[in-house]
């Protein structure tokens, strides 16, 4: 069993949750965690980079001048890619880099990565987080309560546009709905802070 404790907004303790590891397959699967950090990181690259080839440019394709009697090198047209303003020989065209894991795994290595945070105590519960409207100098209190200077995951209940808003503009500060959790915003993260209503969620789904 691994004691998590809950805070309040004061960074007080408040009560102790006990979690069994078997609900998070007992075990830290770390195959899984490569593939599932893999596919993180390449679904995030942006592969819009492109060069015009030489069927991309606009010029005639009648050759220059004519082959012998003139003194010069033989040239072909004006788009060529060995004159200025041709296309590129070898153009770099958009691409899709994202990468695809079976559902079943990618709930194994969350799975793995939760049990790792929890192990080595980087998991924090917040009794309750709530504001009445958007205040970014209170949610940097309560994190600065909780001791929390580093990077870190917000993980709610159910989707909070003030909780979002107050977190927005903190560095490496970001906020998730537990359902949407993955392994590899856990792993980005050093700490991971649940409210207490969406950490009995995530028990009551894996204990089901």
């Amino acid at each position: 069993m691994i004691d998590v404790t809950v805070y309040n907004k004061e960074g007080k303790e408040v009560e102790t949750i006990s979690v069994d590891e078997a609900l998070f397959g007992e075990k830290i699967r770390y195959d899984l965690l490569k593939q599932a950090i893999v596919m993180y990181h390449c679904n995030k690259r942006v592969g819009t980079a492109a060069t015009k080839s030489r069927g991309m440019i606009a010029g005639s394709t009648r050759k220059l001048f004519r082959q012998k009697g003139t003194g010069n090198a033989r040239v072909g047209a004006i788009r060529t890619a060995k004159r200025v303003g041709g296309g590129v020989t070898f153009a770099k065209v958009a691409r899709d880099f994202g990468k695809e894991m079976p559902k079943k795994q990618r709930r194994l290595a969350c799975d793995s990565a939760l049990l790792a945070k929890l192990k080595s105590g980087s998991v924090m519960v917040i009794d309750e987080l709530s504001f009445a409207a958007p205040k970014t100098k209170e949610m940097i209190s309560i994190l600065s309560n909780l001791k929390i200077d580093r990077s870190c995951l917000i993980t709610v209940a159910n989707q909070d546009v003030n909780i979002y808003k107050s977190a927005r503009n903190i560095q490496k500060v970001d906020v998730m709905v537990v359902n949407d959790l993955n392994a590899g915003i856990i792993c980005n993260k050093q700490k991971v802070l649940f409210t207490k209503e969406a950490f009995a969620n995530l028990l009551a789904v894996k204990s089901a």
